[in-house]
């Protein structure tokens, strides 16, 4: 078995009247890749830090393998006090070993060293943290939230060295992608313990919800308990009193658990106060270039967007992304070319830097807009507190300054902000960043029903494959290309893309043989669609609508709770139709993206042909 590094056993840990946890235990060995998970103030951080030795616990044992070198990489890292970075980054090395292992590490994440902590920006910050905890080549990495700040490019490169790192890592993310390619263990932090499963990222979601269910069971099997022994002991205790005093006790002692049972944390409600339908074309870009000190930011970009798009912008950091935004929505305009909007616009931004909350206002006051206590949700007018509550916050949080709340929090309270303004085109620049995965997942739904148009910048991939139609994606110096689908499908198509560019010219190769060059040579395109795939194209879209119909009205019937009771077999009947249903219709969308590409790539070969 492997050496044991780090042991946490029995953790209790209280803040105020609050147990945030209850006997949490963690155990870290040799090699072991550990992905700490659960809801936002569940304790994750917390316990992380108790871990790296920088919070004492109330209750419980701490214990470090003799020896062992521990790196902590926190939420937020303090470079205040430090003349340089390299000088920051030095400080987490031994006495004695050199500093060619902070500038080492510091070159691998792109910093020369001599930077003024002062200056830099929240990427570079996030790099320098990195190459503090790295440069010591800890044997144990306790990572919270690495990817913060990081654009895709480093978060593909941290995922490498990491995978490639000999010390064992115990890792808060958000990033389900990240989370997925890391871990090989999972401790889930939930109502002050923490459970274990043995398995990655990949497995957890769904052990999550068979451990739910299962504690569900057994608190209806409780609550069926109790009324049976109420039921008992008012129909027949006065004449049995002294025989069942013990059934009397243990009836409040039922009681007892059934009130300081824990249940778990609910989930966000989302609903988006949508607007009047816009029109068909919701912004429409034509050879639009921006620059910025004779440095290209936008090149001879042309782009149209229809109502119902959801597109996603990525590109590393300084690419560009938030100006391309600004030229798309009409708040920037560009040194040439022209931006169309289209008609009947309501447009709702999330800012990225959370720029529109004031530290002095209250949270009521940020929903409110500071008039009374109502908010106006699609029409109808809603007290805060209730509101609140759906974006789970507590009311007597309705006067907290805004400047105690959480990242995580302060996510929720944009997002709620957001949701209430009616809106057909939602801006949304980093949208995900500090919400849990819970709250990620009906964010996901929310935009995935959402009837207007959405602009995305992200740089969690697993979000832009399962919300984004379209991506656009930085190129350098200023090019920017659109491809179909999310960003798994944006790298399939950029890898055929570069691989057929790579492809030598006939004409450059005079002496392959005409043999040779037929074999290498790529098929002729396709000069237009066959009548069979023109019926096709036609045909699945209604196909489509009509598979949502069916699994929409598959899913209100196996809602119902008596259904199964009641008639078992079309509950089997229902349950089996709908899996097929999905199926369906994955597999039809799949048919009509594919001609759709196929279409785009002819259209594109007839004007490239002509020209």
């Amino acid at each position: 078995m492997a050496i044991e590094l780090i042991r946490l056993s029995g953790i209790h840990l209280t803040f105020g009247t609050t147990a945030l946890l209850s006997g949490a235990d963690l155990a870290v060995r040799a090699g072991d890749r550990i992905g700490l998970v659960g809801r936002n103030g569940s304790g994750k951080s917390t316990l992380l830090r108790i871990a790296a030795g920088l919070v004492a616990p109330d209750q419980g044992e701490r214990f470090v393998h003799p020896g062992a070198r521990v790196a902590y990489l926190p939420q937020e890292a303090d470079l205040s006090g430090f003349a340089s970075v390299a000088a920051y980054v030095q400080s987490g090395l031994a006495e004695g070993e050199g500093a060619y292992l902070a500038q080492s590490a510091l070159e691998m994440l792109g910093l020369g060293g001599q930077e003024d902590p002062a200056q830099l920006s929240g990427g570079e910050a996030r790099r320098a943290a990195l190459a503090r905890a790295l440069a010591a080549s800890p044997d144990v990495l306790l990572l919270d939230e690495p990817t913060n700040h990081l654009d895709l490019p480093a978060i593909e490169w941290l995922e490498k060295e990491l995978g490639s790192q000999r010390a064992a890592i115990v890792l808060i993310s958000h990033d389900r992608r990240f989370l997925e390619t890391l871990t090989r263990t999972t401790i889930w932090i939930d109502r002050g313990i923490a459970r274990r499963l043995d398995k990655g990222f990949a497995a957890f979601e769904g052990w999550r919800d068979d451990v739910l269910e299962q504690e569900e069971l057994e608190r209806h099997k409780l609550d069926r308990k109790i009324a049976r022994e109420e039921s008992w002991m008012h129909g027949g205790v006065t004449a049995r009193r002294k025989r069942n005093v013990r059934r009397v006790a243990e009836l409040h002692k039922l009681r007892a658990e059934r009130k300081d049972a824990r249940g778990p944390v609910g989930n966000v409600r989302f609903a988006v106060s949508e607007g009047g339908t816009s029109g068909k074309l919701v912004i429409e870009a034509e050879h639009i270039s921006k620059s910025f000190d004779d440095r290209p930011i936008v090149r001879d970009l042309s782009l149209r967007i229809a109502r119902g798009d959801r597109l996603g912008i990525i590109g590393p950091n300084g690419a560009g992304k938030t100006t391309l935004l600004a030229l798309l929505t009409g708040a920037l305009a560009p040194d040439s070319g022209t931006v169309k909007l289209g008609t009947n616009l309501e447009m709702v931004t999330l800012d990225q830097r959370r720029e529109q909350l004031k530290p002095d206002w209250t949270l009521a006051d940020a929903l409110t807009g500071g008039r009374g206590d109502q908010v106006i949700v699609n029409g109808v007018a809603r007290h805060v507190i209730g509101y609140m509550k759906d974006f789970l916050f507590a009311p007597e949080q309705a006067r907290t300054p805004l400047g105690v709340l959480s990242g995580g929090e302060r996510g929720r309270l944009m997002l709620a902000r957001a949701l209430a303004r009616p809106s057909n085109l939602l801006v949304l620049d980093e949208p995900t960043n500090d919400l849990d995965l819970e709250t990620l997942d009906l964010l996901q739904e929310l935009l995935a029903d959402y009837a207007g148009t959405v602009l995305l910048v992200s740089h969690d991939r697993d979000f832009l494959d399962r919300v984004a139609t379209g991506v656009i994606a930085a190129e350098g110096d200023g090019r920017w290309i659109e491809y179909a689908g999310g960003y798994s499908d944006m790298l399939a198509q950029r890898g055929a893309r570069e691989e057929a560019a790579a492809k030598p010219r006939a004409a450059a190769r005079p002496a392959d043989t005409t043999e040779s060059l037929a074999r290498e040579a790529p098929p002729a395109p396709q000069r237009k669609l066959s009548y069979k795939q023109t019926q096709a194209l036609e045909a699945l879209p209604k196909q489509i609508a009509a598979l949502e119909g069916e699994i929409a009205e598959l899913g209100r019937r196996l809602a119902d709770p008596t259904l199964f009771s009641r008639d078992p077999a079309a509950f089997s009947e229902s349950s089996t139709r709908l899996a097929r249903a999905e199926a369906e219709l994955a597999e039809a969308e799949h048919a009509w993206l594919e001609l759709e590409l196929l279409r785009d790539e002819i259209a594109h070969h007839r004007t490239t042909t002509k020209r």
